[in-house]
């Protein structure tokens, strides 16, 4: 099951910080990200959304390659490969980005949006929704990036840690170590 994090902050350029580091953390397999917007809230109150998936581009380009396969074998029937490759390749690119930009994936735009209206003129937000992670070290490197939880699915517990660590007050793996969580010391063996 996804969860989805939207952290804010002060800085408008610190949200896309983040997300060139949760980027980094997935390709170490930390983090497994279904799909990250970054909001900014412009001086002059206008939303800029970045998202991270362009599904525009990746509808065109497969839309091509499949029209221009069809094209081309619709016109090999007709004794005109050529005109049906390029026919096909112009069809599909158009149909496939048309496709693309009606595709809403991940999280809706509108609730972004929504939600960004709230930010402070100047500043940004990052919306990520996570299939899964490795918590202790993802919120130990994220804990450099000062910022405020605007909204999770998480539970209390882990969204209280998510704070705490953007926040920089976020405890030690050690000092999180119950009694029964630390490792038996070892015992001499007498014969």
């Amino acid at each position: 099951m996804s969860e989805l994090i939207v952290v804010a902050f002060d800085d408008p350029n610190k949200a896309d910080e983040v997300l060139t580091e949760l980027r980094r953390l997935q390709r170490e397999y930390l983090i497994d990200l279904e799909d990250a917007v970054v909001a900014v809230r412009r001086p002059d109150g206008g939303i800029q959304l970045k998202q991270s998936v362009n599904l525009v581009g990746m509808s065109a380009a497969s839309g091509g390659l499949w029209g221009a396969l069809w094209g081309t074998l619709v016109g090999m029937l007709f004794l005109n490969p050529l005109v049906g490759f390029a026919v096909g390749t112009m069809v599909g690119a158009g149909t496939g980005a048309l496709a693309g930009a009606l595709t809403d994936y991940g999280i809706s735009d509108d609730f972004i949006r929504e939600l960004a209206q709230t930010l402070k003129p100047n500043s940004s937000a990052i919306f990520i929704l996570e299939r899964k992670m490795q918590p202790e070290k993802v919120l130990s490197d994220l804990s450099r990036f000062r910022g405020r939880v605007l909204r999770t699915s998480l539970s209390p517990e882990q969204e209280a840690r998510l704070q705490a660590a953007l926040s920089g007050n976020a405890p030690s793996p050690a000092s999180q170590e119950s009694p029964a969580d630390a490792p038996a010391q070892a015992q001499p063996v007498h014969t």
